[in-house]
């Protein structure tokens, strides 16, 4: 039968349908991503139970400020737990008592002498005592307050630091105050005062440090070390009679150089076992509360102990540089004061490096000789082969005969 022109052609049923079936009947063409895997659809952690929502899985996130508070809070910025100087309280008392001391001797030699040259000449023998005297009792009180802001939760790095250096400023304008009342007018008496406040100030800083029980130890082993000297010169006599002095002025030269070499090994001993004592026991008490705590390394009984040589040798350089004025005097009047005052600068600055050489040689003895040595390795005295260590492989040509 022929087609008339303008009739509808029938398409074929099976290629209409086909393509339509192509498309809707296809797995990977028809669904989208996922469409019908009910696992891909639903987001990363839904099925596991102990997975944590973040801020945009958890649909109460933005209501809940709760969450983002415990997120902050859990951050590895937090400051961790302050470790305070043991006892710092009681050094406190101890240290500004030792400088109360030294105020009221120097203050009595001081006033005693009713001309000038003679003030000058006594300022100037008072001047190293008063200031490493101010050194310790800034430090002391720096470390108590400190221990008073960790108590009521301040573990901040920078108001502790503030407030060690505060207390430091405060007992030495004290002790200025106290000089300056009570020694008289003068120049000299002007250095003095200034000078006992920069030392106390200086011993705040050291207070303000972060890792408190060496500052402490220090402070404890200074104030044993310096009793020493005071003890000692009760016995000088029968010592210098010991070492052999006589009428000669060699004889008696010899003799006071081996008197000043007892002073500062006995302190130097004294100090350093001193400091290692407690450290111990603050390690003792940190342990009690924290056991994890990591105990101090060599280098911090070695500090410890040399301390209060250090504490020497910083007072001795503020007596050279803001004291100066007053050595300067002092030397001026003749040259045998100038004489004596070499002298005893020179013996000073023996004995400040005598007692910080043999007070850190005594303590890290005394910390060495607390080291165990380490535990055998059972797998090693079993002659047994580590599985973590890979098996050694004979060398090529290792088990031949040297015939071959």
């Amino acid at each position: 039968m022929t087609k008339q022109s303008g009739a509808t052609e029938v398409p074929h049923p099976e290629s209409s349908i086909e393509p339509e079936l192509t498309k809707a009947d296809d797995p990977v063409t028809a669904d989208p991503a996922g469409a019908d895997d009910p696992t891909a659809a639903e987001p990363a952690g839904a099925n596991d139970p102990d997975a944590e929502l973040t801020g945009a899985d958890d649909p109460d996130a933005e209501d809940d400020p709760v969450l983002v508070a415990d997120d902050d809070a859990s951050s590895p910025t937090e400051d961790p737990e302050v470790v305070g100087a043991p006892a710092a309280s009681i050094l406190a008392v101890l240290a500004v008592a030792w400088l109360a001391a030294m105020l009221w001797s120097a203050q009595r030699t001081i006033s005693s002498s009713s001309v000038d040259a003679m003030t000058i000449t006594s300022t100037a023998y008072a001047l190293p005592g008063v200031i490493s005297a101010s050194l310790i009792g800034g430090a002391a009180v720096g470390l108590t307050l400190t221990n008073l802001l960790a108590h009521w939760g301040v573990t901040r790095a920078t108001p502790r630091f503030a407030g060690a250096v505060g207390g430091g400023l405060v007992t030495g304008l004290l002790a200025a105050l106290a000089v300056t009342l009570s020694y008289g007018d003068g120049p000299t008496i002007m250095v003095l005062a200034g000078t006992a406040a920069a030392a106390a100030t200086l011993g705040g800083i050291a207070g303000g440090l972060r890792n408190a029980p060496p500052v402490g130890a220090v402070v404890t082993a200074a104030l044993a070390a310096y009793v020493v000297a005071p003890v000692l010169n009760l016995f000088e006599g029968p010592l210098m009679d010991l070492y052999g002095a006589g009428e000669t002025e060699a004889s008696r030269l010899a003799a006071a150089n081996w008197y000043s070499r007892t002073g500062w090994i006995i302190s130097g001993l004294v100090a350093g076992l001193v400091a290692f004592g407690y450290l111990r026991w603050a390690r003792r008490r940190v342990l009690t509360r924290d056991p994890g705590y990591a105990p101090l390394r060599w280098t911090g009984y070695l500090v410890a102990g040399a301390g209060p040589g250090l504490l020497l040798v910083i007072a001795e350089i503020l007596t050279r540089t803001a004291g100066a004025r007053v050595l300067e005097l002092a030397g001026a009047l003749s040259e045998a004061d100038r004489a004596v005052q070499s002298m005893l600068g020179t013996s000073r600055v023996d004995y400040a490096l005598g007692v910080l050489f043999v007070g850190g040689f005594v303590a890290l003895i005394a910390f060495g000789r607390t080291l165990r040595p380490a535990a055998p390795d059972p797998v090693a005295e079993a002659g047994e082969v580590d599985p973590a260590q890979p098996e050694k492989q004979p060398a090529v040509g290792a088990g031949r005969p040297h015939g071959d």
